[in-house]
């Protein structure tokens, strides 16, 4: 195992949680957007994107090093793919919009600003925890090398 295994690993969790906080960020920012996609000759409203965290593939070698105990079992997190949200829009009465059906309903997107702010909140305190695992690796490896001087 390497001396900074543990800040590739914080490092990586570090960027995929900053690309959450983007996507979400362009949900709330795009929250009331009605013309994002054309389909058919038809405006659709801006679908809600989700990412999908996964962790780094790890080779059979480093799998079978690590039930040995000689390795460790951990590479990381990686963006998997950014998703679009396909559950229906939301329908707003508005008969003067001028994306309003025949009905007089116009779709808005499905974004929640409170699901989106709720997830916020978790990425914001997880990048917060990766950080103080960022620095407590650092600070031990201070450490090591002042007793060896």
């Amino acid at each position: 195992m390497s001396m900074f295994s543990s800040m590739n690993i914080t490092s990586s969790a570090l960027s995929a949680q900053r690309l959450r906080m983007d996507v979400i960020s362009s949900n709330i920012a795009n929250a009331d957007t009605t013309r994002s996609t054309l389909v058919n000759g038809k405006w659709q409203p801006y679908k809600r994107k989700q990412v999908v965290l996964e962790s780094n593939p790890t080779s059979f070698s480093s799998m079978f090093q690590s039930a040995l105990g000689s390795a460790q079992n951990g590479n990381g997190v990686k963006v998997a793919q950014i998703t679009e949200d396909n559950s229906p829009f939301k329908e707003v009465y508005n008969p003067d919009d001028p994306d309003a059906d025949k009905n007089g309903y116009v779709q808005m997107p499905n974004v929640d600003i409170l699901n989106e702010t709720v997830d916020m909140m978790s990425a914001t305190r997880s990048y917060e925890a990766n950080v103080t695992a960022m620095d407590s690796s650092k600070d031990m490896l201070m450490k090591t090398l002042e007793i060896g001087q």
